[in-house]
């Protein structure tokens, strides 16, 4: 009788549930036996998600306070911190990375590779810590440098790499001189369905934290004084909170039954971010709900203009609320159909064919 290979499922860190996380989930319906190790873990986040009852294995990052909540806070010790992870009794290693995951040593010749969700975009692109694109301080400058040299080493060591998007694929080109083909991450399409009665409010649904710009999207939605429904938490919550208006509404961490309704009734979906690719962008199609994203990155790929959304050039509250007002003068050109047809496209089926393929080196 043969045994199944031993396999590692490596991601940076598991502080809250995104889109990262369910394609971790999705990954784990391949490869249920798969181990999962990672630097960081937010136990009370993932109760009655595929990982509660499982083994993870952490690093000694997990210990030191605040490290559940501001992991980002600990990012200079994650590059060490990752190679330290002994891999050697594995035959596949599979790293989930936005940061350092991809850089884990000791796994004695097994193969490696990484479903990249984005070179690390502090170092790579002009983005700061706090969601801005001015200059960094010098002593963050000098951080990047050094980590820019240790993440090409990392990925070296890396025998395949694949990507979530066009816009990743170019990004790891770019900065790791390693091709990425893409394969799009999973969306359960299926869960999700139209209502037959609308409401008029917008909603956006995200990790509360500054490169999600959701600070810009409150802002135009207090000024324009149109209802907004926001679904998510993160450290960005208070602020954003003590800038908005009445009209705003926020939830927090919503079950995944209430998310299926609130986006199967809203008026338009509202992406400030430049998304990597962005499921919930899809999810929202899958509710038949249309999309308002910034034109950039992911969206240009999984939001077709003038059929299932409209594109806003600027990460600008005035460019926003433009395409808000748009989007009210020909929100009846949208058809349900167009954005069902849409979101299938991203099916989950499609991913396990393709992830178990790239895993195994087909």
């Amino acid at each position: 009788m043969t045994s199944e290979p031993r396999i590692a499922f490596v991601i940076d860190a598991l502080p809250s549930l995104g889109g990262g996380e369910k394609v971790l989930f999705t990954a784990l319906e391949l490869y249920p036996y798969a181990d999962i190790l990672t630097l960081i873990y937010n136990a009370p986040v993932f109760i009655n998600t595929p990982v509660a009852r499982r083994s993870i294995k952490t690093s000694w990052l997990n210990g030191l306070p605040l490290a559940q909540r501001h992991h980002r806070l600990f990012l200079p010790l994650m590059p060490s911190t990752i190679e330290r992870f002994d891999l050697r009794a594995y035959d596949y290693v599979v790293s989930f990375s936005y940061a350092v995951a991809h850089g884990v040593m000791n796994y004695n010749g097994a193969r490696h590779v990484s479903y990249t969700y984005t070179p690390m975009r502090y170092a790579w692109t002009d983005l700061n810590l706090n969601g801005t694109h001015s200059h960094k301080n010098l002593i963050l400058d000098g951080f990047m440098r050094a980590f820019r040299k240790w993440d090409r080493r990392a990925a070296s060591r890396v025998h395949a790499f694949a990507s979530i998007s066009q816009s990743v694929s170019r990004r790891i080109t770019d900065a790791y001189q390693r091709a990425a083909p893409v394969i799009y991450p999973p969306v359960d399409v299926d869960r999700f369905s139209p209502l037959c009665s609308r409401e008029n409010y917008y909603i956006t649904i995200t990790r509360l934290v500054p490169h999600k710009r959701v600070d810009l999207i409150v802002e135009a939605f207090s000024k324009m004084k149109l209802p907004l429904v926001v679904v998510g938490d993160g450290p960005e919550l208070p602020r954003l909170q003590r800038m908005a208006g009445s009209n705003i509404h926020f939830l927090g961490y919503v079950p995944d039954d209430q998310v299926v309704e609130l986006l199967g009734r809203a008026r338009a979906f509202v992406s400030a971010a430049e998304e990597d690719f962005g499921i919930a962008i899809v999810e929202a199609q899958a509710a038949g709900c249309p999309i308002i994203a910034y034109g950039k990155g992911g969206a240009l790929e999984t939001v077709i203009p003038n059929v299932t959304g409209l594109h806003f050039g600027e990460q600008a509250v005035e460019s926003l609320i433009q395409a808000v007002e748009n989007f009210e003068r020909t929100h009846p050109c949208f058809h349900i159909d167009d954005l069902l047809g849409n979101a299938q496209r991203y099916a989950k089926e499609r991913f396990l064919s393709e992830f178990q393929k790239f895993v195994i080196g087909i």
